[in-house]
This record gives structure tokens, sequence and C-alpha cells, in this order.
């Protein structure tokens, strides 16, 4: 049985779509009803602060894809706790690239490193994926596309090798289901650094009208997630621009062609297959 958490979300629902025919799959979410329908798969209510729930969830499971995103909080910790109690095998964690990076010392890659440090000690089989940031994030600035035709971001002209969220749930899915992955930090990039300029402009071609890129002031941005986000997560998150615009996300690795036996995909192609989402109707 393999255990995927998170499967409402990014990486999560590609996961659970991409696991072979077959394989016996639970989906953990805290609301059933958002579950992925595209695939057989027994859903659990599950939460990380329900230790019941969180038993009950990994109960006969060899393998997780373990998804958290609260940060500061000890949801691993619990979760760790209840896989190691029931048995499970090998996890399979989402962190991120910026664990590697000694000079980010921002909250949330502080969190992510105390993380992967609980998983490393547990005892169990680990695989830790240390994704750059997701191509998607850039749906966020749909709605301003749609009714502006602009994307207002940080620090436009500092690139970053962002990567396909499908990407990631490949190689998660090989992790969980061939060997060879446990004991081993995967860092995913995609093919290319790219700014959010050059972003814009791909978008403005597959779109076919002109968008403008406005660089945002961090007061501005600032104002903009914390009304998404707590003050820390904010602060967090404006740190971590700053090691963009300082270039400590530009750097494209490996992993994803060694392990999947293709080149990574583009933000272009990434692009065209949601363009849906920046068309005004």
């Amino acid at each position: 049985m393999i255990l995927v958490t998170g499967a409402t979300g990014t990486v999560g629902r590609e996961v659970v779509g991409r696991l072979p025919a077959g394989s016996a799959v639970r989906v953990m979410t805290r609301d059933p009803a958002r579950a992925p329908d595209s695939v057989a798969a027994e859903v659990v209510r599950g939460d990380y602060d329900d230790p019941r729930s969180l038993a009950r969830a990994v109960q006969g499971v060899r393998a997780v894809f373990l998804v958290t995103n609260r940060v500061g909080s000890d949801d691993d910790a619990r979760f760790v706790e209840a896989a190691r109690s029931a048995g499970v095998r090998h996890v399979v964690k989402l962190s991120a690239a910026a664990v590697a990076d000694p000079l980010a010392q921002d909250l949330i890659t502080c969190w992510q490193r105390g993380n992967e440090a609980l998983l490393r000690g547990s005892g169990m089989e680990w695989t830790l994926l240390r994704p750059r940031a997701f191509m998607s994030n850039t749906l966020s600035w749909a709605p301003a596309i749609r009714s502006e035709q602009v994307v207002r971001a940080l620090y436009g002209s500092s690139p970053t090798a962002c990567v396909d969220p499908r990407d990631i749930a490949e190689v998660a899915v090989r992790a969980l289901t061939e060997g060879g992955h446990a004991g081993r930090a995967h860092t995913l990039t995609g093919p290319e650094p790219i700014t959010a300029a050059e972003q814009t402009a791909q978008l403005a071609e597959l779109l076919g009208r002109p968008l403008r890129f406005e660089e945002a002031e961090v007061a501005q941005m600032r104002a903009a997630l914390r009304a998404r986000h707590p003050d820390t997560v904010t602060e967090a998150l404006l740190e971590s621009a700053e090691r963009r615009r300082e270039g400590g996300k530009s750097e494209v690795e490996g992993a994803v062609r060694e392990i999947l036996g293709r080149p990574a995909g583009s933000f272009r192609a990434w692009a065209a297959d949601h363009l849906s989402a920046f068309s005004a109707g």
C-alpha cells in the first residue's frame, strides 16, 4: 500500500494520477470531498493534529509520499512517529532546494532542514525531493494578466531554475515504486534558469497578446503576501526572493533527466498546457 498525503495539492494530485495502474493507493486528506477522483484509491480523512487519524492512515502502508506545509509546525514529527509505529518502510518527503544552500537561512528553509533531519533519524528508509520553485507559482499572476495584461513581481531580471510540478510528481512515483532511491536527496530543477520578465514574454507569445512586466516594490509585495500568509511566512518569502536576486536559485541540476531519462520540462511547455488559466475568457 502506498499512502499519498497532500493529495489535493499541486504535486500530490499529480502523484496520485501517475502511480501505476493496479497499485494499492490510499489518499489522506483533511477534506475527502476534494480528493482526486480520476483513479481508484482509498480515501481517508487525516489531519496532522489528530494522531488517531494518522494512525488509521498509515495502517498497512509500505511507502508514503509526505507533504507538509504549515511552516513552523510539528506536523512532520507527528507523522513520522505514526509511520514508524505502524511499520512504514519508506518515506518520500517533499522538501525544498534551498535546504542545500548554506546562505539560505529564512524560516521556511530552516523548518524544512529540521524536517529532513527528523526523517533521516527516524530509522525508516527515506528519499528527499528538493524542488526549486514551482512553475505553477506563476498562476498567482493570472488575475492581473486577465484583467490588466500585466505581471507584477519582485526582481524581474533575476533567474530561477523553476521546475514543472509534473516532473516532481514523476520523480516521486519512481522513488515510491522503484529501488535505488533510499537514502538519496534529489534536487529537482527545470532545464534552464528563467526570469519573471522572460516568463512574462513567453506567456505573451503563447496568448498572442502583449503583456507588460512591472517591477514590484518590496513594500507592495509585502502587503500582497500578508493578505495570504502570516507575517513570519511573508518575511521568509521575501528573504527567499533576496536569495534569488543574489543568484542563489539559478543553478540547473540533472536529477530529473537522470531519473526520468528525458529532459526536464520547460516553462514554455508548462505554460502552453495551462494557458486557459491566463486567458481572458
